[in-house]
């Protein structure tokens, strides 16, 4: 039997992903969590064998849980699931430890058989995220850079910006105008949206 844990902040989309998957045979929703920062305690309780994770949580993120699991708890395998299908989360999951990554409106049988393939060592990748993650290439962001436009997300002024992330106004600006060109946007908002349409701005 293929011990779960679900971690999604909705309930519903929560509830209906354990309904479908309790029905399989060798797979049992043991754990479900709404948020990020509670993915390790409730795996480490439950002794689970795969975590299946929203991408969009609060808390942590699910790249961030996946981190934490991969440092914590190496044996669990992670597979992603997000509405979004982001090539930029793709790529950042991987890289995080996750062993598969599918979009929500994968059909229930799929699935299911993700969880199982990812539960045996294979990877699983949505075919079509895939494509556009090596088409699109890595980030061109810097680390600072993304800090930046994450702060920015708010809508706050320079001076907001620089407070918290307790930079000059003046490198908040550099740093702003570095990434509007990079992303090819003609405004920090647009900078922002692009980034994020691309998964860019996960931590």
């Amino acid at each position: 039997m293929i011990k779960l844990l679900l971690a999604d902040d909705q309930a519903l989309v929560r509830g209906a992903m354990a309904a479908l998957l309790d029905l399989e045979p060798d797979i049992k929703v043991v754990a479900e969590v709404g948020r990020g920062d509670e993915v390790l305690a409730a795996a480490r309780d439950h002794e689970i064998d795969v975590a299946l994770l929203d991408v969009e949580m609060p808390g942590l993120d699910g790249v961030a849980a996946a981190r934490e699991l991969h440092k914590h708890l190496p044996a669990v395998r992670v597979l992603m699931v997000t509405t979004f299908g982001r090539a930029g989360y793709l790529r950042q999951a991987m890289a995080a430890g996750a062993s598969g990554f599918i979009v929500k409106d994968t059909p229930a049988r799929q699935l299911a058989d993700a969880v199982r393939r990812v539960h045996e060592g294979l990877r699983v990748v949505d075919p079509e995220l895939a494509a556009q993650s090596l088409a699109q290439g890595e980030s061109p962001l810097t680390d600072r850079e993304a800090d930046v436009l994450r702060a920015a997300r708010d809508g706050g002024t320079v001076a907001d910006i620089a407070r918290g992330l307790r930079l000059s106004e003046g490198t908040v600006r550099n740093h702003l105008s570095s990434a509007i060109g990079k992303t090819g946007a003609r405004t920090r908002a647009e900078a922002v949206r692009l980034a994020l349409d691309n998964g860019w701005l996960l931590s």
